[in-house]
């Protein structure tokens, strides 16, 4: 169920798999991975001065690694597992990417092993990826890797987002954001010319950073307490900013269900009621 890791290859593994930059840190979580306790520093607290601070350089460069390390999605493990959400043309989307075997370790045991993966990038406004998203998946199956935490975030998430079929250039008068990317990814197969984004958490959706130019902005609802507070927190800042903010509810729990129970035709009616006429005309497939 998963790839066992040896002393000789456990090195290279950390490095491609994490993608870490700096031989320090290779070793490092090499060090956690074989329980063996850190090194007296060689070196003096002026010269790790130039080392960047509070972390998220690093993370955001290893993030950006990991996603140069990745494949296209297409005829991947990560394209079949989306197919099976009920998300058939994922492929098209550039900032999906498929890892065959993601370094993952269990942040209370410290037990480290790598599974198949999908990489989605978390990019900013000018479309510069500042971290990734990871879903281990099960390598003999469908499902997600059978682990505790099997979908993570690394880097710069704040203000930023996943995005589907958004331009890096020019405004974007109208869009629409969510939380999970199987969730927009739904929307996205029955919008597919509709900019859209997956903040990754509520927190995060009440943050991102709106594009230049936006008017209206449709929030796709989630149905927890988190969801409803982080839609609210998104809706004030979006009055603040100028937009209408516009609020999108799935028929049953969330819209991938609505994708997959219920097929495109029965959500793309469920949108037409909810979106603004000249949109639906617009962003909805015919």
């Amino acid at each position: 169920m998963f790839v066992a890791l040896t002393f000789g290859d456990l090195l290279d593994l950390v490095r491609e798999t994490c993608g870490l930059v700096d031989f320090r840190d290779v070793a490092d979580e090499a060090r956690r991975f074989l329980s063996l306790p850190n090194p007296e520093p060689l070196r003096s607290a002026a010269s790790d001065s130039s080392r960047p601070v509070g972390g998220l350089s690093c993370a955001s460069e290893r993030a950006r690694r990991l996603f140069a390390m990745s494949r296209p999605l297409h005829g991947s493990l990560a394209e079949a597992y989306l197919r099976h959400r009920g998300i058939v043309a994922a492929a098209r989307h550039g900032s999906l990417r498929f890892h065959p075997s993601c370094y993952y370790r269990d942040l209370t045991t410290g037990a480290t092993s790598a599974f198949p993966a999908l990489i989605a990038a978390v990019t900013d406004t000018a479309g510069m990826i500042t971290g990734v998203h990871r879903t281990w998946l099960d390598p003999c199956g469908s499902g997600k890797a059978p682990v505790d935490s099997p979908r993570r975030s690394l880097g710069g998430l704040l203000g930023n987002a996943v995005r589907f079929s958004f331009p890096t250039i020019g405004s974007v008068p109208i869009m629409a954001a969510g939380e999970g990317i199987e969730t927009m990814l739904s929307l996205n197969a029955v919008m597919p010319a509709m900019p859209m984004v997956a903040a990754l958490s509520a927190n995060h959706l009440a943050a991102f950073r709106f594009p230049a130019g936006c008017r209206r902005l449709y929030i796709a609802a989630d149905a927890d307490a988190a969801g409803r507070h982080g839609i609210d927190r998104v809706s004030r800042r979006a009055q603040a900013a100028g937009l209408l903010p516009l609020v999108l509810s799935p028929e049953l729990g969330d819209f991938n269900e609505d994708l997959r129970r219920l097929g495109p035709d029965r959500l793309m009616k469920r949108l037409r009621e909810q979106l603004v006429p000249e949109d639906a005309m617009a962003f909805l497939a015919t």
